[in-house]
């Protein structure tokens, strides 16, 4: 009966660690947050003006710890919050609106996509809240044709930086530029 164990022992200890590996943290999926609908008296998270006064696409941040939600009037400001320091290496989740898919004057919420698998146009003569923004596409063929219409440059959303806020887009009329 001894040499029956002994020569089961070692393929049972395997078989244990091989389950036990299985069946923890390890496995631990959590869900992408959904994005939140934009509300008439929601206010930017950034500059604090009312978020659905103005044109263009919009952002929306959902932290990734506190599941805060932290809106924006436009893309510009929300990636002036997410490239600072204290987020640009972050997990939050992003979300902008496919404006591919939705009316440049008044985005619909329906039209959120994920920030990070968009392609961005930079530098176009459309308006935002803060003058120019950065147009958002879930394609990159929209973003080519919107490219073509407006100007600017089709880029993606690793390659945006603060010089892309700072030196290619110049503040605009913040009151104006409204096109409703």
């Amino acid at each position: 009966m001894k040499s029956f164990s002994f020569t089961f022992l070692p393929a049972l200890l395997m078989f244990a660690v091989f389950f036990s590996g299985c069946s923890g943290e390890a496995e631990k999926v959590t869900e992408k947050p959904t994005p939140v609908h934009i509300e008439s008296d929601d206010e930017c998270h950034v500059c604090g003006m009312a978020v659905t006064r103005f044109p263009g696409p919009k952002g929306e941040v959902i932290t990734e710890k506190e599941q805060a939600v932290h809106k924006f009037c436009s893309t510009r400001d929300m990636f002036a919050w997410v490239l600072q320091p204290e987020n640009v290496m972050r997990k939050h989740t992003l979300y902008v609106h496919d404006m591919s898919q939705t009316e440049w004057a008044s985005p619909d919420d329906a039209a959120l996509i994920d920030a990070r698998e968009a392609f961005y146009v930079v530098g176009s003569e459309r308006k935002g809240a803060m003058g120019q923004t950065l147009a958002s596409f879930s394609t990159e063929s929209a973003a080519q044709d919107f490219m073509m219409e407006y100007g600017g440059e089709v880029i993606q959303y690793d390659a945006i930086t603060l010089e892309h806020l700072n030196t290619e887009m110049p503040m605009g009329d913040m009151h104006g530029d409204m096109e409703r």
